[in-house]
């Protein structure tokens, strides 16, 4: 299979120096340019995932007719927050 190249990208000097400071020893920028848009890709793939199960998650709840309302969600963080507060249900262990 044949390589195929990402277009280079000018950059102020400063921010080459910038750069070629944080690189891993033996590292070259054009490794760490490849690293980085691997990673940028990967973050939108799984960003992409999760907005799509939320929209088919709304989607099941508008057809079933199941939502809980945001009051009902802030009224039960409230709860759980107040009882972590008072210290309610949890026993106490020292700190080491």
């Amino acid at each position: 299979m044949k390589t195929a190249t990402i277009p280079s990208v000018r950059v102020d000097p400063e921010f080459r120096a910038e750069v070629e400071s944080v690189l891993g020893e033996g590292e070259t920028l054009s490794q760490f340019v490849e690293a980085s848009v691997r990673a940028s890709v990967e973050r939108r793939r799984i960003q992409a995932e999760f907005i799509a199960r939320g929209l088919r998650s709304r989607d099941e709840a508008r057809r079933n007719n199941d939502y809980v309302t945001a009051d009902e969600v802030l009224a039960g963080l409230q709860r759980k927050l107040d009882g972590a507060r008072a210290g309610v249900g949890r026993p106490r262990t020292p700190r080491k």
